[in-house]
């Protein structure tokens, strides 16, 4: 069931999306060469504690995974798509690097993801995290009050296939507010003026995921967690929490 938050609970909303905001943040400022996935986890929890608030991902257990996931980040370096569990990987010079952050407080939830590099990107890789970029401010300027799912889903999957990119297959974006994950599925392809009508009050994280080979289809990680671009090619990964409002589209996540 689809729930409508009310003018009152978007306020709310914004203090968990600026918990996130500043967890990521504080994230990618201390990603360096040497520097573990599990330091950068630290650093997240720290942020995400003085704020007063907790974890989202912290021991979230969803019917697919056979564990709890173990982490307050996902942590997805070069073809490791998402879900990437915060380990002793040790970063180093031209990887890519996406974190993936949520986190409650008040009550409601904020999501966010964003995509950086360590030392100077290939072009190719900086072009894939741009254009998954570009995708997600595409979807979320198509989050209109009277427009349709198909709307925001169509204008994210046009950019990534104009550029010749796989997506996720079966993974997408969802609403967002007193659980992490709530109705609505928002995919990253599909077809405009279908799918749910958008009304003021709707919260959902957009968030596209591009593979640069091309291919749709993935491998799952031993850990269960993980997955993986089944050609091995790099993939980023860009979301934010956003509210539809009679104004227009109003991002949560942003600082």
């Amino acid at each position: 069931m689809v729930e409508l938050k009310t003018p009152a609970e978007l306020e709310l909303m914004r203090e968990a999306g600026k918990v996130v905001a500043a967890a990521l943040r504080a994230t990618k400022q201390a990603a360096a060469p040497g520097v573990s996935l599990r330091e950068l986890d630290t650093v997240a929890a720290e942020v995400i504690a003085a704020n007063g608030a907790k974890s989202s991902f912290l021991h979230y257990h969803p019917h697919f995974a056979p564990t709890p996931f173990p982490g307050v980040i996902c942590a997805s370096v070069n073809d490791l798509v998402v879900h990437g569990i915060p380990d002793d990987y040790e970063l180093k010079e031209g990887d890519l690097v996406s974190i993936d952050c949520g986190a409650h407080v008040n009550g409601f939830h904020g999501d966010s993801a964003i995509t950086f590099f360590i030392g100077e990107p290939a072009e190719q890789d900086a072009r894939l995290s741009e254009h998954t970029r570009e995708a997600l401010y595409a979807g979320i300027a198509a989050a209109k009050v009277g427009n349709r799912l198909g709307d925001v889903s169509n204008a994210i999957g046009k950019i990534g296939r104009a550029h010749g990119y796989g997506l996720l297959a079966g993974y997408g974006g969802h609403g967002v507010g007193r659980k992490m994950h709530e109705d609505p599925h928002v995919p990253n392809e599909g077809k405009a003026g279908r799918g749910l009508k958008l009304r003021a009050g709707l919260v959902i994280a957009i968030e596209p995921m591009f593979i640069a080979g091309g291919r749709d289809t993935f491998t799952t990680d031993a850990d269960g967690w993980g997955l993986r671009s089944s050609d091995r090619t790099r993939a980023a990964h860009w979301e934010h929490t956003i509210a539809v409002t009679p104004d227009g589209p109003v991002i949560l996540t942003d600082p």
